[in-house]
């Protein structure tokens, strides 16, 4: 029992002095997550380290060298025009009564994301699954020349055989289809679930990363995205994947509420534009130049202006999360925010307290039910906090809430896959469309008072009457995260 016990000492010891010594040597990690994997480490011997291993490393060097070397494909000259007008305070803004609050909001994002403004598009909020996935299946049907597609998850039920035996059909008629997924959102896909597709003449290739968890220490960085550009003309983001479950299949989840969008319009080239850097960042062999047949530029179809935004691991700037936080700083009358996960940062915790304590009226709708158990936790952690500060938290009581929106002062909206937690502004490959168009944003804010009708109020006295356990769940949860 003594040697036993002194094996035990030497293994903790050495765990903890390599703990450390594998968390600060990453030196641009925030301290909050530095605090968290050193607790994961040293509360799991052996095999939090395992779990660090798979979970917790950053992407190297050479790895974000290889995906930010590729060509932003089609739109330098864009990007390079759009700055000099910025600098002479030329950009044709939309929409004169709010010009300063979006000359601000396209600066930022062409400075930090080379992000072009796109005007006159036609844009239309999806909030339904069997509705997105009616008009997704028609324009597919309708592709002349090329189909690209990227999903997070990607089911080989009864939905994704619908979309891949479309994608079937147009490949054997020879319009260009391109299906870029994530593979652990993926991983339940049957292994030969692409295999007519590609005998087609189709492509459909893994996003950064083995399927086999075991071999596959790049684990934690997926990409979210939610992508599908037809012809260069139609194009689709948001926050529905491709399965069953969001056409509210699922009944321990219920009816599946989301946001989607679906654009006409120059702005689908930036999505084209995103979809290609991912593609030649994850497809060896097989990478995509310019080509103008990719990049119709068309007149104007609508009235909405917007920026296409992404964001990753691959860069620190964290575009979408300052977008957030300018928004959120530029209010003067109301933020409304839908999230599945609400995990903020200090930075942008700290933003939304300000809010509301300058008197704007801040309101928060999450879910009533957990995809994530643990996450769900902390996610009601953080709401409380937020209720406590003033703002009003609805819980959304009629299936489970999956759109990831914002609105402020029914002016400026941003629909996309981003969530308001730490992974989606940090680890997951994001994209999100920010909306300078006064109609959409107060169609949004109509959906979210619709979703209200369909929630409940959480209060200071619910909040009182939970248990010690449930307390105790949320706040462990909380502990960890900068990491969740």
């Amino acid at each position: 029992m003594h040697i036993l016990a002194t094996i035990v000492i030497i293994f903790i010891f050495f765990n903890s002095l390599l703990a450390i010594y594998t968390v600060f040597k990453e030196k641009e990690r925030d301290i909050a997550a530095i605090w968290a994997w050193l607790l994961v480490i040293s509360m799991l011997p052996g095999l939090g380290f395992v779990i660090y291993l798979f979970l917790g490393r950053k992407i190297s060097k050479e790895h974000i060298f290889d995906i930010q070397s590729q060509e932003r494909i089609g739109m330098s000259e864009l990007v390079k025009a759009q700055k000099d007008l910025a600098e002479t305070e030329d950009l044709d803004v939309p929409e004169s009564q709010y010009v300063e609050k979006t000359f601000e909001m396209v600066r930022l994002f062409l400075e930090t994301n080379e992000a072009v403004l796109t005007k006159g598009n036609d844009v239309q909020i999806i909030s339904d699954g069997e509705e997105k996935f009616k008009r997704l299946l028609e324009d597919i049907r309708n592709a002349e020349h090329h189909i690209h597609i990227t999903y997070y998850i990607f089911r080989s039920d009864k939905i994704g055989t619908a979309i891949v035996e479309a994608l079937e059909e147009k490949a054997k008629q020879g319009v260009e289809v391109k299906l870029l997924y994530d593979p652990v959102g993926a991983r339940l896909l049957k292994k030969n679930f692409f295999d007519v597709l590609r005998k087609n003449g189709g492509q459909a290739e893994p996003f950064f990363g083995s399927r086999f968890f075991l071999i596959n220490l790049r684990l934690n960085y997926r990409n979210h995205r939610k992508i599908v550009v037809i012809d260069g003309k139609v194009g689709y983001t948001g926050g529905f994947n491709v399965g069953d479950d969001y056409l509210g299949l699922y009944p321990e989840m219920g009816y599946w509420r989301d946001t989607h969008l679906r654009i006409e319009g120059n702005g689908v080239l930036t999505l084209q534009t995103r979809f290609l850097v991912d593609w030649n960042a994850s497809v060896k062999n097989h990478n995509v130049q310019y080509d103008v047949m990719y990049f119709p530029f068309s007149p104007m179809k609508g009235q909405t202006d917007m920026q296409i935004v992404s964001s990753g691991p691959d860069n620190e700037i964290q575009s979408i999360k300052k977008g957030f936080i300018k928004m959120i700083s530029m209010a003067k009358k109301s933020v409304i925010i839908q999230t599945p996960y609400f995990i903020p940062d200090e930075a942008l915790m700290e933003t939304i307290k300000i809010a509301i304590l300058s008197g704007i009226d801040v309101k928060v709708m999450i879910p009533n039910k957990p995809d994530h158990p643990f996450i769900y936790r902390a996610t009601l952690s953080y709401a409380e906090e937020l209720v406590e500060s003033g703002a009003e938290v609805y819980i959304y009581d009629a299936g489970f809430l999956h759109a990831k929106t914002i609105v402020i002062d029914s002016e400026i909206l941003s629909v996309g896959t981003a969530n308001f937690d730490i992974r989606s502004f940090k680890l997951n490959f994001e994209v999100n469309a920010f909306i300078y168009d006064r109609m959409l944003a107060k169609k949004q804010v109509d959906i979210f008072n619709e979703d209200v009708k369909q929630s409940y109020l959480l209060t200071e006295e619910i909040i009182s009457n939970y248990s010690l356990w449930e307390i105790f769940k949320q706040q462990f949860s909380r502990l960890f995260s900068p990491i969740l």
